[in-house]
């Protein structure tokens, strides 16, 4: 059995994906690199197999019927043969130092056969044309190098949230949660994140910066302009986390609230790309999806709606709307989102 299972989800990622995969090559036997290429029509196939054929106990090509990055990450999850899993975009790529030391940890998990259901690490945002990056750490947050639970959890900061990018899961894990990502959907990112998290009772974290996040293509999902003419997809994302997520079930305080600050971010996210869209159109949907989380799910709405984000997404009128994205453009600066 492999020690980590690397799935990197390719469409049309000619271009890019061959730093993604050599990042990961010097993991070697210990990891099994799966490159899934979701029905490129550009030479992601030929590349993909390129490796295959080159490290064939290292590397396996994957191919399908596009189904989008659930449909990419669903394959990866069922072909995985790793004790855990890590999802690495093919435009993303991975700090050599940081990985040899997350490897190393892995392996004495193992070694000792300790239980750890998740493994974090920072992530780096590599916003194109910015010399200054932004990293998304949690020394605030999570004891280091120490397995805990939830209850040695601290407070993360406003803008402070866990993504994919941070995550390593214990692959049974990600089995037993019954996670299966929509297809043809995006930003089923924050499924990933969410949905396991319910699962999550121990956790280990190391201060390194592991994953490199790129960010600023033109075409990318979370350009701004590209959110705003996938809208729908959002929405349709957000309403599966909260049709996901039952107050009442989660026991511990810590997760919970955890949970609900996530899905407070999601949320605001989905608000102001429909408020920043600028038509009529849109503003009733903004109001659709808070009357849909108050029909669907009560308890969270009182939580989201009369938090301070939710009151400030709630603002009535066009100064309640100027307002709204004055906040978010500050929060653009902060926290280094696009």
């Amino acid at each position: 059995m492999k020690l980590l299972s690397v799935v990197v989800p390719c469409y049309n990622s000619q271009d890019y994906m061959r730093n993604c995969i050599e990042s990961l090559l010097p993991g070697g036997e210990d990891v099994e690199l799966l490159i899934v290429n979701d029905g490129s029509r550009d030479e992601t196939a030929k590349i993909a197999d390129e490796y295959a054929t080159r490290y064939p106990t290292i590397v396996k090509a994957i191919h399908q019927e596009n189904k989008g990055h659930g449909g990419a990450v669903n394959s990866g999850i069922q072909h995985a043969s790793g004790c855990y899993l890590k999802v690495v975009d093919s435009d993303d790529w991975v700090d050599y130092d940081a990985y040899m030391k997350i490897l190393h940890q892995l392996k004495s998990i193992i070694v000792k056969n300790e239980t750890v259901d998740l493994l974090l690490s920072n992530f780096v945002f590599e916003k194109e044309g910015k010399k200054y990056k932004k990293v998304m750490k949690y020394e605030n947050v999570f004891p280091q190098n120490t397995i805990f639970t939830w209850d040695e959890v601290g407070n993360f900061r406003k803008g402070q949230y866990i993504m994919m990018h941070s995550m390593i899961y214990r692959t049974e894990l990600l089995r037993e949660s019954g996670l299966k990502l929509p297809e043809h959907t995006f930003y089923v990112d924050n499924l990933f994140v969410f949905h396991p998290l319910q699962y999550v009772k121990t956790m280990m974290y190391l201060n390194e910066n592991f994953y490199r996040y790129f960010i600023g293509r033109d075409d990318q999902s979370v350009n701004e302009k590209v959110m705003i003419k996938r809208i729908d997809q959002q929405l349709k994302v957000n309403k599966m986390m909260v049709d996901q997520f039952d107050v009442k079930k989660v026991i511990n305080p810590r997760l919970r609230q955890y949970l609900i600050n996530h899905l407070e971010i999601v949320t605001v996210i989905s608000a102001i790309m429909l408020i920043r869209s600028g038509t009529e159109e849109n503003l009733k949907k903004k109001e659709a999806l808070w009357n849909y989380i108050e029909e669907n799910n009560p308890e969270l709405y009182q939580n989201l709606r009369y938090g301070a984000l939710g009151k400030i997404m709630n603002i009535p009128g066009r100064i309640g709307r100027t307002i709204t994205v004055g906040v978010y453009k500050i929060s653009q600066k902060i926290v280094g989102f696009n």
